[in-house]
């Protein structure tokens, strides 16, 4: 199982605000129901297979042109782990248990 985390930011719109262009990416997201995804106030985290992953980030993607935007630019970071199980919340569990 891969987590990847990535950021698309829109491009060429009528306005700096972009809450309207997040919540309609969130709308896309919630419709693949078959990955896992936590929305932050900077990006995106998904967990699923990277396969799968690459399928879903390029559906958000497309997202923005669809909503008016000229460009969009996205960023995407990967955590691919194949010596062992990995999740977000283990992740999050490993550093806590270090604190």
């Amino acid at each position: 199982m891969a987590i990847a985390e990535f950021t698309i930011i829109p491009i060429g719109t009528a306005t700096t605000s972009l809450s309207s262009y997040v919540a309609d990416l969130h709308k896309e997201l919630a419709r693949h129901t078959d990955i896992r995804f936590e929305m932050t106030a900077m990006g995106t985290i998904l967990e699923g297979p990277l396969d799968r992953l690459f399928e879903v980030i390029r559906s958000v993607h497309e997202v923005p042109f669809m909503n008016g935007a000229a460009r969009v630019s996205t960023s995407i970071k990967i955590d691919d782990r194949r010596d062992k199980s990995a999740s977000i919340e283990q992740k999050m569990q490993s550093v806590a248990s270090k604190l």
